[in-house]
């Protein structure tokens, strides 16, 4: 017997290989592979989107400390001005007076009134003047996540963003933020600052007719001022006085909190 001589395999049975084959290392799809550029928007585009949502849980119960708007106004060199009060600290004038200027349906809609929309659209049909059909909570929306100058594209935006923070805020909770975060003059943000600059109060001593003139100055922020109104801003607080008594019959979801 020869010492090199080796054993051959029984006869039928597999040769054996020289080594394993590798696992083939997973790889994206060949989708993925074709377009790596629509790969990586779509997976940036869920991270945000996760964000978003997880902030809006997380403000439910945190005061958001900052919003799109308020960093825009720095950016061009304002100094902001701001004072967060809870909402039992905030007149029920103002909380009536604000529904009856921006959202006069607020306590009855899920975040987008459908029926406004309607009526812009058919006012636009007939080339004739519309109020716009932006809910608090789309305006919380513009406000926190959002820019200022109206487009389509922000329009399609605050829809979902509004039912997402409907669902998950009350709508007590909805109207508190606004009211700590709406703009009310060039870097001046929030009812309590707004109050003691023009009235030199607080916001829960105001009047009816100071909370009057404080919510229609948020149409326009830049160039009403509530403590000297204007022609204009007059004629637009008059209308939302006349809505009061209206706006506290529908307003069970923020009345006597």
């Amino acid at each position: 017997m020869h010492d090199n001589d080796t054993e051959d395999p029984p006869r039928g049975a597999p040769a054996p290989s020289a080594r394993p084959s590798p696992k083939k290392a997973h790889r994206p799809s060949a989708w993925a592979d074709r377009h790596p550029w629509l790969w990586r928007i779509g997976l940036g585009l869920l991270v945000l989107i996760g964000l978003v949502l997880g902030s809006i849980v997380l403000y439910r119960f945190v005061n958001p400390p900052i919003t799109s708007v308020m960093i825009i106004e720095k950016l061009r060199g304002e100094t902001l001005k701001q004072r967060w009060v809870p909402f039992d600290k905030i007149s029920p004038d103002m909380r009536l007076a604000v529904i009856a200027s921006e959202d006069g349906n607020f306590c009855q809609h899920q975040g987008v009134d459908w029926a406004a929309v309607r009526e812009v659209i058919e006012a636009a049909k007939n080339l004739e003047p519309a109020r716009g059909a932006s809910t608090i909570p789309m305006q919380v929306a513009k406000n926190l996540y959002l820019w200022e100058f109206r487009s389509y594209l922000r329009k399609a935006l605050e829809v979902p963003l509004a039912y997402a923070i409907v669902s998950i805020w009350p709508k007590e909770r909805v109207l508190e933020v606004y009211l700590n975060i709406a703009q009310f003059g060039p870097g001046l943000f929030g009812v309590e600052a707004a109050s003691r600059k023009y009235f030199q109060k607080p916001a829960s001593a105001l009047t009816q007719r100071e909370a009057v003139l404080l919510a229609a100055t948020l149409p326009k922020p830049k160039v009403r001022n509530p403590a000297r109104p204007g022609r204009t801003h007059r004629v637009v607080a008059r209308a939302v006085q006349r809505r009061l008594p209206y706006v506290a019959k529908r307003a069970d979801c923020i009345v006597n909190r």
